[in-house]
């Protein structure tokens, strides 16, 4: 089906009751959930599913065999790479049902979630953050931290262009190698960029 607003491929399900931004691509096998809130300019590769009530930002890229299910939210400018696995129940059981438990996971606005990476639910990425692929994230991620490993753990800092910055003490400046904007950590764990404000659009 196209519509003037968004497309939708023949072969994916989009149930009644969802909203679906301008601009937006739902592309083969794909199954949208009653109640589920697309932004503009989505990209939805094959055989993604989103649950019901999920809300998805602006511009956000959600690879091949990707689920998200109730609970989680997506940002804008979220980039999920291929196969990357959230989670809503911290303690399943298929015997149990704990539909009413269901725990928020968050993922803030421009991170990356790498291929085959998990995002273990109730927890917080946050902005630029980068999950490198295959990791496993199970706490609260700061903004621009590059996580890598099983369990994820942070090893450095990266910046909204997807460059690792360099190593530097804390308060010194990192400089992206691509776009030039400085950082800095401006208290432990905390870091900023310095020349591009919070909630701007790269593409400004």
């Amino acid at each position: 089906m196209v519509d003037k607003e968004y497309f939708v491929h023949p072969t994916a399900i989009v149930d009644d009751a969802v909203s679906i931004g301008r601009g937006t691509k739902i592309w083969h096998f794909c199954h949208v959930m009653k109640g589920a809130k697309l932004g503009m300019g989505c990209i939805l590769g094959q055989n993604v599913f989103v649950a019901n009530d999920v809300k998805i930002g602006n511009n956000a890229k959600i690879q091949n065999n990707v689920s998200i299910y109730t609970g989680v939210e997506l940002e804008d400018d979220v980039f999920c790479g291929p196969s990357c696995v959230f989670t809503n129940i911290s303690n399943p059981r298929s015997q149990i049902v704990r539909r009413h438990m269901y725990e928020r996971t968050l993922i803030r606005r421009g991170a990356t979630i790498g291929a085959n990476a998990t995002i273990v639910c109730g927890h917080e990425v946050g902005r630029y953050a980068f999950i490198g692929a295959g990791a496993t994230v199970a706490s609260n991620v700061p903004d621009y931290a590059l996580m890598l490993g099983v369990p994820g753990r942070q090893v450095g800092w990266m910046s909204r262009h997807g460059h690792r910055l360099p190593n530097a003490d804390s308060g010194k400046l990192m400089v992206c190698p691509e776009s030039h904007w400085r950082y800095q950590e401006v208290e432990k764990g905390i870091v900023r960029c310095l020349d591009w404000p919070e909630d701007r659009p790269l593409s400004d």
